[in-house]
């Protein structure tokens, strides 16, 4: 008999974890206190890889090359279930002036990654709108970027098409239905909802409600704030990535600079110093966007944690409930990767990585 599994969150991970569930045979209910994916997942810039990969630990490189392998068949496979094109667009990414090149070497050597210098006028031949000044460059040339507002949209839409799966938007949960140490379900704004296990997914938003059963999950708000243009298709064919900032292609001529770190707790005001800011960098990357138009400004809220390792796991002393969330700045470069391991670990299956480093178990307190 199929079990009945309740998902908390429907950003790019409570959606995933969804679509594994449910293809598994499962019956899923995903709540999702507003439209699904108009949070964080809407908000990043959808490149897929770490902005520094060689800066995080193992445990986030592990996710992050199985899903970074993973992302063109997962595209591919939505496209055709939904019609929608999630544009996983592999453009390659380019490094400017790092201080850390040779450990960054040494790590893609480790790794198995391919990742090489380039000379600064071969780089200027590929992308002739990089502007001049800077002195050398590192390319990894099988980076993709992903569409996330499409990416949501096409998982949606699959989600949707499966007779097995009930989504519940503009539901708020607030609590868990807890009988001993078991955890039967959540309260919502709507009434309760049993299920045989519950999975929180609820990005930044995920430590709050652990706070209703007197845990502590390091887990907090951090505000990234972007800003998008509109240029020629063939203004940008790279991602470029400078002094922290970024500039993402996407296929029909939008490019995407980000992004901002702010600690200004559930506030997701986009404000003015922010836009100057972000447009400096633009323009000290792209020296042609001082005359483009910006046409969106937006801020979202990433889910922050102790060096960004997600908790992917159940949660002791609470039977039946299972964390996957605090993905800080890569939820949806992990993201395939977290929701295949989390089905992995609650269908009894043999899991796609270790899941040790992302054990709930030792990293959650009590809240005081």
């Amino acid at each position: 008999m199929s079990e009945c599994q309740l998902i908390v969150g429907g950003g790019v991970l409570g959606l995933l974890s969804a679509y594994a569930l449910a293809s598994a045979g499962n019956h899923v209910a995903l709540f999702d206190s507003q439209s699904v994916g108009t949070e964080s997942s809407w908000a990043g810039g959808g490149i897929v890889s770490p902005l520094y990969p060689w800066r995080y630990s193992p445990a986030v490189t592990a996710l992050s090359h199985w899903s970074q392998d993973f992302y063109p068949k997962l595209g591919e496979q939505l496209l055709a279930q939904t019609q929608v094109d999630p544009e996983v667009y592999a453009t390659g990414l380019y490094w400017l002036d790092l201080d850390d090149d040779a450990q960054a070497l040494a790590w893609a050597r480790r790794e198995g990654r391919l990742l090489r210098e380039v000379a600064m006028a071969d780089v200027h031949r590929a992308v002739p709108a990089l502007a001049t000044g800077f002195g050398c460059a590192l390319h990894m040339a099988d980076v993709a970027n992903v569409r996330n507002p499409r990416l949501i949209k096409a998982l949606r839409a699959a989600l949707l098409q499966m007779p097995n799966v009930t989504l519940h938007e503009h539901c708020a949960v607030t609590g868990f239905i807890r009988e001993g140490e078991r955890i039967a379900g959540v309260q919502t704004r709507q009434g309760d909802m049993r299920a045989d296990q519950v999975v929180l997914a609820a990005g930044a938003w995920s430590g709050e409600l652990m706070k209703t059963l007197g845990l502590e999950l390091p887990v907090e708000p951090v505000k990234g704030q972007m800003i998008l243009y509109k240029c020629a298709a063939d203004f940008l064919p790279s991602i470029v990535l400078a002094k922290g900032r970024y500039a993402i292609p996407r296929r029909d001529g939008h490019v995407l600079v980000g992004s901002t770190l702010e600690h200004a707790g559930f506030d997701k005001t986009p404000t003015e110093d922010a836009l100057e800011s972000l447009k400096a960098s633009a323009v000290e990357l792209l020296p042609a966007l001082a005359n483009a138009e910006v046409v969106g400004h937006w801020a979202g809220l990433r889910p922050g944690s102790p060096e960004g390792i997600p908790f992917i796991g159940p949660v002791p002393g609470h039977e039946g409930l299972w964390l996957n969330c605090g993905h800080y700045r890569n939820g949806l470069v992990l993201a395939p990767a977290s929701c295949q391991l989390l089905a992995d670990l609650m269908l009894g299956r043999e899991p796609i990585v270790d899941p040790a480093p992302y054990a709930p178990a030792g990293r959650l307190a009590s809240a005081g």
